[in-house]
């Protein structure tokens, strides 16, 4: 069967990954503007952005938005485990990564209120946290837990290490997930593609009086995350399947 012929952005990506691959664009080097690149291939802006945009979803181009588009420093694959009952904070555990937390209080709405089964207008508490790779955004995660559950008296950072220690036993963990294109403020936030798909995982965390005490959204770049799922089996059980 015969091959369709490559679009001329794919033949762009492919002249600009050899570029890349062979050196002669360095990690952090800024790409020549959008309008001087469509000159140099001769096509217009919006097929010069379609090869962009190939190549920002392989992870070997950033947007910066309001300085230009950069060859990306290699970013290492980070792991989410799921299937935990203590962890508050995005499970990415990994020496180079640091994360940045910002709290605010909201009321419960939209999603909100169904994610957490409470009344809209309830009183909740948002950590938001963004995790870097040096100066690169890595992952982002939204954590939410009612506001009697979230102390004010302690430091953001401090607070949702705490946060395991400071609600009540766990029954249930429920996580679900799934793949789609970041929202606006996702793909800015995290200086993505908009067509760059990310392993977008909820997490809900109940108690064993069916509350819910915390739900967390996290959004993964696919370029950069894997999420591992392990089910241990007891004796009991294998002998039951026996």
């Amino acid at each position: 069967m015969t091959q369709p012929a490559p679009t001329r952005w794919h033949a762009i990506a492919d002249d600009l990954r050899n570029q890349i691959s062979v050196g002669r664009l360095k990690a952090g080097d800024r790409l020549p503007s959008e309008t001087q690149l469509a000159s140099h291939y001769r096509v217009s802006t919006p097929t010069l952005r379609n090869a962009l945009a190939l190549l920002q979803g392989e992870g070997l181009v950033e947007k910066i938005h309001g300085s230009g588009n950069f060859v990306r420093h290699p970013l290492r694959r980070t792991t989410y485990v799921g299937g935990g009952y203590t962890s508050s904070a995005p499970p990415l555990v990994e020496e180079d990564l640091h994360t940045t937390v910002h709290a605010s209080n909201l009321r419960a709405h939209g999603h909100l209120t169904a994610l957490l089964n409470v009344s809209p207008r309830s009183p909740l508490m948002e950590f938001r946290c963004l995790s870097h790779q040096g100066k690169t955004p890595h992952s982002l995660a939204r954590i939410y837990v009612p506001r009697d559950l979230a102390p004010a008296d302690l430091p953001e950072g401090l607070l949702v290490a705490r946060l395991p220690d400071l609600r009540p036993p766990l029954a249930l963990v429920q996580e679900t997930v799934s793949a789609r294109l970041p929202t606006p403020d996702e793909a800015t936030t995290l200086r993505i593609s908009s067509a760059l798909a990310i392993l977008c995982i909820t997490r809900v965390a109940t108690d064993t009086t069916g509350r819910v005490v915390e739900a967390a959204l996290l959004a993964l770049p696919g370029d950069r995350a894997d999420a591992v799922f392990t089910t241990h089996h007891t004796t009991e059980a294998r002998k039951a399947e026996a």
